[in-house]
């Protein structure tokens, strides 16, 4: 049986809606293993000066639950 959970992550970045994603999985994978999916819920930016300044996004972020004996 596979079972799955999810948290819900904000990421950003300041080159891309991409680098934005990436840097959510960087960051979550240091504390959580077997990372699935990511769903992206929104994305958005904020404008400095008529330009695009920061890429923002909010993401869930699926991994398996790992089945260990403990023996």
């Amino acid at each position: 049986m596979s079972v799955l959970k999810v948290v819900e992550i904000l990421g950003n970045s300041s080159q891309s809606f991409e680098d934005a994603i990436q840097n959510i999985i960087n960051e979550a994978s240091k504390t959580v293993k077997n990372i699935k999916s990511v769903y992206v819920k929104d994305m958005q930016v904020t404008v400095d000066n008529n330009q695009i300044a920061e890429y923002r996004v909010n993401a869930q972020v699926c991994f398996g639950i790992l089945d260990e004996v403990v023996q």
